[in-house]
C-alpha cells in the first residue's frame, strides 16, 4: 500500500482537482492507496470537501486540526496515521506533478533505495527576489550546517516504511522537514522536474512566513550563529582594547584634548547595535529550547474520518 499524505489549508478549490489527478495516475500502479488529507485549521469549505470524499471513497482518510498549526504539524500527523509500506508526501495545489509517481515507485522498487525525492529545475513564475534569496539560502545552509538540504527540493517524496518510522523517532516540536528528510541519513535519489503553477487558489506562503521558515531551519540545524555572535563580541572587546591603547598613548604624548560627543555617541550606537544582535541571536535559540521543554503536542485533533462512521 502507499499512503499519500496532503497537507491542505484553504484548498476547497484544488482538492477536487488533485484527487481527480491522482486517480488517473493510480490507474498505472498496481499497489494499493489510502489518501490522508490534513486540514490545517482552515477557514473555507475545505473540511466540508474532505468529508464527502470520505463519505464516497473508503480509501480516503483525513485528519482536521483543532485550529492552523502549521505544515510542519500536518506533515507530522500525516506520518503518524499512515499505514503503508511506502508513504508519499506531497501538496494538493498540483505544483508537484502527479505523473512522477509510477517513476518514483520504480526507482524504489527496482534499485532499492529509501526515498525518492523531488526537486525543481527551475523557479519560473516566482519573484525574482524570491528566487534568489532561496538560492542564497540553500547555499548559506549547507555551507554552515552538516545536514546537506539540496537546492529546489521539495516536499514531493516517495519514502519507505522504514525511512518514515526513523523519522517519527524524532519527537522535536520545532521541526524542519526538508532538514529531518536529509539528517535521518537514508539514501535518496531525486528526479528533476520544471516550475508549475498552483492550479487554483492562493499559497498561503508570503514572503515573511517563507524567511521566519529559513531562520528557523538555521537555527535548527546549526550553531554558526552562536558562534558568530561569539566572534563578534570577541572581536569588539579586542576593538575595545585597542582603542583603550590608543586613548591613553595619545593622551601622554600630546595632551587630553576635548573630543566632540558625535564620535562618542556613534561609539555607544555602535556597541550597542553589536550587543543587541548577540542577544537576539542567542535569544533565538533559548526560546526554541523553551517550546521544547513545555512537551506541548505538536497538533491537536478535533476530527477524523471515523466521526463519519459512527
Amino acid at each position: 500500500m502507499i499512503s499519500v499524505i496532503v497537507p491542505c489549508f484553504n484548498e476547497e478549490e484544488t482538492i477536487p482537482l488533485f484527487f481527480a489527478e491522482m486517480e488517473k495516475v493510480k490507474k498505472n500502479i498496481t499497489h494499493e492507496f489510502e489518501y490522508i488529507f490534513i486540514n490545517d485549521g482552515s477557514a473555507d469549505k475545505t473540511l466540508e470537501v474532505l468529508r464527502k470524499l470520505a463519505r464516497t471513497h473508503h480509501f480516503v482518510r483525513y485528519i482536521s486540526f483543532s485550529r492552523n498549526f502549521g505544515k510542519e504539524a500536518a506533515l507530522y500527523a500525516g506520518l503518524q496515521a499512515a499505514t503503508g509500506e511506502l508513504v508519499m508526501v506531497m501538496d494538493v495545489d498540483l505544483q508537484d506533478p502527479p505523473e512522477l509517481l509510477p517513476q518514483m515507485v520504480q526507482l524504489i522498487e527496482t534499485k532499492g533505495i529509501d526515498c525518492v525525492g523531488t526537486r525543481r529545475s527551475d523557479r519560473k513564475g516566482e519573484p525574482p527576489i524570491r528566487s534568489f534569496l532561496a538560492k542564497k539560502f540553500y547555499q548559506l545552509i549547507n555551507r554552515i550546517s552538516e545536514t546537506e538540504m539540496v537546492d529546489g527540493a521539495r516536499d514531493y517524496r516517495l519514502m519507505t516504511r522504514q525511512m518514515v518510522d526513523a523519522i517519527l523517532e524524532l519527537t522535536e516540536h520545532n521541526r524542519f522537514s526538508k532538514g529531518l528528510f536529509s539528517w535521518v541519513g537514508f539514501e535518496t535519489e531525486y528526479i528533476s522536474f520544471e516550475n508549475r503553477e498552483r492550479t487554483a487558489g492562493e499559497t498561503s506562503w508570503s514572503f515573511w512566513k517563507l524567511f521566519n521558515y529559513s531562520i528557523d531551519g538555521i537555527v535548527n540545524f546549526s550553531d554558526a550563529p552562536l558562534n558568530i555572535a561569539s566572534f563578534v563580541g570577541a572581536f569588539s572587546c579586542m576593538a575595545s582594547v585597542i582603542a583603550m591603547v590608543f586613548i591613553i598613548v595619545r593622551a601622554l604624548l600630546f595632551g587630553d584634548p576635548t573630543a566632540g560627543w558625535p564620535s562618542l555617541v556613534t561609539i555607544i550606537l555602535f556597541i550597542g547595535g553589536i550587543q543587541l544582535l548577540c542577544i537576539g541571536i542567542i535569544g533565538k535559540y533559548i526560546g526554541k529550547i523553551f517550546l521544547e521543554t513545555k512537551k506541548r503536542p505538536v497538533y491537536i485533533v478535533k476530527e477524523t474520518e471515523k466521526k463519519l462512521e459512527q
